[in-house]
């Protein structure tokens, strides 16, 4: 069986393709490009990954409890795979600038971390323990993290594809 984060990387390297800079340059105006989505995502697998190192640091999960609002979210995005359009990013995953061969060079190897990180995690607290929580989603076991992942991820792929005209 192949793994949420997997076929999260697989999509991310069939989005990009053998697109050139120029090409993932694209965007309509007030849109983000290819290659500023990538460095989002790049950045989100950045901010998860210092979550988990929180966590197995401490030895302890961080999540807090959910509220209701955070519950249907969470059901909304984990377990029927829908993103929401126009939700604001937060700071910490806006795209800064980063140079694309860069991001392309790291974003593999953040969500290689990302999932051994969470498999660490599903090991020293359970698969039904909730780690740390989402920005917006609340507190997410380690296999909601995957699948959050692979719907935002999927999401973003799509933006991508779009840009660049290859739907």
């Amino acid at each position: 069986m192949v793994s949420s984060l997997e076929r999260l990387r697989q999509e991310l390297e069939d989005a990009i393709g053998s697109a050139s800079p120029s090409a993932l340059a694209q965007a309509p105006a007030g849109k983000w490009n290819g290659a500023q989505i990538l460095e989002h995502l790049f950045l989100t697998y950045q901010n998860t990954n210092r979550g988990i190192d929180k966590c197995l640091k401490q030895g302890a999960p961080l999540a807090t409890r959910a509220t209701w609002k955070q519950r249907m979210a969470t059901l909304l995005v984990v377990n029927l795979g829908y993103l929401p359009e126009g939700r604001k990013a937060p700071e910490r995953v806006m795209p800064r600038g980063m140079a694309l061969e860069e991001v392309q060079r790291a974003i593999v190897s953040e969500l290689q971390r990302m999932g051994s990180g969470l498999d660490d995690c599903e090991r020293r607290f359970g698969a039904r323990t909730k780690i740390m929580d989402h920005p917006f989603l609340g507190p997410l076991t380690a296999g909601e993290w995957r699948k959050f992942h692979w719907v935002h991820g999927r999401h973003h792929a799509r933006q991508i594809r779009q840009r660049m005209g290859n739907c």
